[in-house]
């Protein structure tokens, strides 16, 4: 089973687990990568603190795509907390790969669209009001 990293991708990419609707999901989120195109949204079901349910769709790149389909494994059945710990360093841990400063946008993007659903849902705070 010595799938490598680049394979691993692009199976992510081609098959993506946990691709797309909730019917009434507690978070919805979506944004766009303005510099390449890339969308996303993203829908999750919270019950009591565990994300019980994670969907995303979306079109682009298949580092940003791959990297949605990677986190939302990486989010289904954490607590909101787990949840809201999750950082770049994870992302670029699961993709497993180099990516170019050019593409680090594309690896995030579903990063940004997991934290700002939580921050809309009123589950993570923002930045803004920690200071």
């Amino acid at each position: 089973m010595s799938m490598d990293y680049r394979e691993y991708i692009l199976d992510h990419y081609r098959n993506p687990r946990n691709y797309g609707k909730l019917e009434h999901p507690t978070v919805h989120s979506e944004d766009v990568n303005p510099l390449c195109g890339d969308q996303l949204g993203m829908d999750l079901l919270v019950e009591g603190d565990h994300v019980t349910a994670i969907r995303f769709q979306g079109r682009g790149c298949a580092i940003s795509q791959a990297a949605a389909s990677m986190l939302s494994e990486m989010v289904e059945g954490k607590t909101v907390e787990e949840v809201v710990q999750l950082g770049k360093e994870d992302i670029l841990d699961a993709l497993g790969v180099p990516i170019s400063p050019a593409r680090m946008k594309c690896a995030f993007l579903s990063l940004r669209v997991l934290h700002r659903g939580l921050a809309i849902a009123g589950l993570e705070k923002t930045k803004e009001e920690e200071e």
